[in-house]
């Protein structure tokens, strides 16, 4: 197991399912509200993945948890399974949380199999919750290898659950770590490169992580993280605002940081790639429970990276 696989939410989802609402490619650049104008980060499109504050939504349940986010004032989360406190959680009783909180739920990470045996379930639990976008932080290579040949294997399934999605009304997008910025050594093509170039643009989208596009580039180098959103940024609704510092951390060289204290240039890369009415800004730590001193205080990592990035200005 390497480091990204020891902290990834694939433990946390488990059988965790999630979908959302279909864009509309082509169309207009929505504007940002006017109070909005000066911020990098419109505060209407900042959420959090909940994975940040697993521990209290564990201890806590969904709705304290809920409470507390908007009380700092993120308006989206994103789901990572839809247990707390040891119960799987009704969908319904979740939206009406989410309702009274004035939080949307914007997004949620499944399983790639899950999509695979049970994609109607994933479906039918995003309608109830009102998601716009449904989606798996799996490698495309998972099911067939971190290959060229089984990333477009990948990519024809992606095709399918996009289809599927859209048909709901909803869109499906991958989520990444740094191993899908690897180079095939048997093609020489980088794999992320085959997954966009094979899948339908307007049926596959991506959530960049952010931190885990940097840790891919020094990993693999010859591209740049903001280059690859640039080229075609309706492929990126959602970004993973994710903070760390090169320093010979356990994350391949990288230690996770709040978001604000990394060294990741966050202004530049919103500057570049942020149509501000289009993009999602999805704040993530893997490491908030653990690292002090934030125990017993994930939700101090959940605070401080939302008042960095809306203290964000052009």
């Amino acid at each position: 197991m390497n480091n990204e696989q020891s902290l990834s939410r694939r433990k946390f989802i488990g059988v965790a399912v999630g979908a959302g609402a279909a864009l509309t490619l082509g169309a207009p650049w929505p504007k940002p509200a006017a109070a909005d104008t000066e911020r990098l980060v419109p505060l209407g499109h900042l959420g959090i993945q909940l994975f940040t504050v697993r521990d209290k939504v564990a201890s806590l349940g969904f709705l304290p948890v809920f409470q507390e986010l908007a009380s700092y004032g993120y308006r989206e989360v994103e789901f990572a399974g839809y247990r707390a406190q040891g119960v799987d959680v009704p969908r319904t009783q979740i939206r009406q949380w989410l309702d009274q909180t004035g939080l949307n739920g914007i997004g949620t990470h499944i399983g790639y199999t899950q999509f695979l045996t049970n994609i109607n379930q994933v479906l039918d639990d995003a309608e109830a919750l009102g998601l716009p976008y449904v989606g798996t932080a799996n490698s495309p290579g998972i099911v067939y290898g971190e290959t060229t040949e089984g990333y477009k294997r990948a990519a024809a399934d992606f095709n399918n659950f996009g289809a599927a999605a859209a048909a709901r009304g909803m869109a499906f997008y991958q989520h990444n770590h740094s191993g899908e910025f690897a180079i095939d050594p048997t093609t020489g093509i980088r794999l992320y490169d085959t997954i966009l170039a094979e899948t339908d643009p307007s049926l596959v989208f991506f959530e960049l992580d952010i931190f885990w596009a940097y840790v891919g580039q020094s990993r693999f180098p010859g591209f740049d993280p903001v280059e690859l959103v640039a080229a075609q940024p309706h492929r990126f609704p959602l970004y993973h605002v994710k903070d760390g510092v090169q320093d010979g951390g356990p994350f391949f060289g990288w230690t996770m940081t709040d978001v604000g204290d990394g060294e990741i240039d966050f202004r530049k890369f919103f500057t570049v790639v942020g149509q501000r009415g289009y993009h999602h800004y999805i704040v993530e730590r893997d490491t908030a429970p653990q690292v002090l001193p934030n125990p017993p205080g994930s939700f101090r990592t959940a605070q401080r990276s939302f008042e960095y990035l809306a203290g964000l200005r052009a």
